[in-house]
């Protein structure tokens, strides 16, 4: 069978020189299973789609930068015929953190959150009361990746920065968090799921000084396992909302109070942290594809 592992143009400004290169040993355990592989990029016009088996997305992290494009490039795999993984009907709604707002009303926990439609006026002094009075507030679009767009303010930045946010907020449609400070020491949960069942998990915490936990930003990365609790709650989110794909990773923390928010629910272009989970992790991987793709 032939795959495409679905890439992006812009793949060098996203990658860290501080983590392995996952895409191509995950090309080279797939073809060791016998499948012929070609990286390719969903902006490429020139691509055939219709003559893979399936289109795998792996790295196409520029999409939140051209969601609009990236969505007519969906359209047009489904209108002629392309297979892709995960399939378009999930790949759609999780391009827009939105997403999390259902999730919630189907009763996961999730970070607490208020949401800021495109124009919407900002009140910062609004926003830290109706979050808590956090020591600090995050804001960030509902469409993007990579902390793009991302700021962790104090009331007095938040304050201060107000025609910023509004000018932002006048551009599309924005979310509002509290500061998470146990992200800071505890750090964040990823777990990574391959057909529905768990691979292998990792905590993820920022540098000294940083909120961010991506590794591109210096953040690090421990193979940990987390509480039950928590793998059971990511288990459950899996099964409900991911039918049909080829993988997810759940992401989230730990809340203080004994419980687990969800901060993602990554279903188009995650990091997958293969390397850190070692060979085991990358024949899941395969293990799971080659099902899907033999249950087509």
């Amino acid at each position: 069978m032939h795959i495409a592992l679905v890439t992006c143009d812009a793949l060098a400004q996203y990658q860290s020189t501080g983590v392995a290169d996952e895409d191509h040993q995950l090309a080279a355990c797939l073809r060791a299973r016998g499948l012929d592989v070609t990286f390719a990029s969903w902006s490429d016009a020139a691509v055939r789609w219709e003559q893979f088996d399936a289109a795998v997305l792996k790295s196409p992290w520029d999409y939140f930068d051209r969601p609009a494009e990236f969505h007519r490039w969906l359209d047009e795999l489904d209108r002629r015929g392309v297979r892709l993984l995960n399939p378009t009907s999930i790949v759609r709604p999780n391009a827009d953190k939105s997403y999390l707002r259902d999730m919630e009303q189907a009763g996961v926990p999730i970070v607490p959150t208020v949401w800021l439609p495109k124009g919407s006026r900002v009140d910062t002094a609004a926003l830290l009361t109706a979050l808590g009075h956090p020591e600090k507030l995050v804001l960030k679009p509902t469409v993007s990746g990579g902390a793009k767009d991302t700021f962790a303010l104090t009331p007095a930045e938040a304050a201060a920065a107000t025609a910023q946010l509004q000018a932002l907020v006048n551009t599309g449609d924005f979310m509002a968090q509290p500061f998470l400070a146990q992200i800071q020491t505890a750090g964040e949960w990823s777990l990574v799921f391959f057909g529905g069942q768990l691979s292998h998990c990792l905590r993820k915490t920022p540098k000294s000084g940083d909120f961010r936990v991506q590794h591109m930003f210096g953040g690090g990365i421990h193979a940990e396992t987390p509480p039950a609790f928590i793998q059971e709650l990511a288990a459950d989110i899996v099964q409900r909302f991911t039918p049909d794909c080829l993988y997810a990773r759940v992401d989230g923390v730990e809340n203080g109070a004994g419980g687990f928010w969800l901060m993602e629910l990554e279903l188009i272009e995650p990091f997958l942290y293969l390397d850190s989970a070692g060979p085991a992790a990358y024949a899941r991987y395969a293990d799971a594809l080659l099902a899907l793709l033999n249950r087509a």
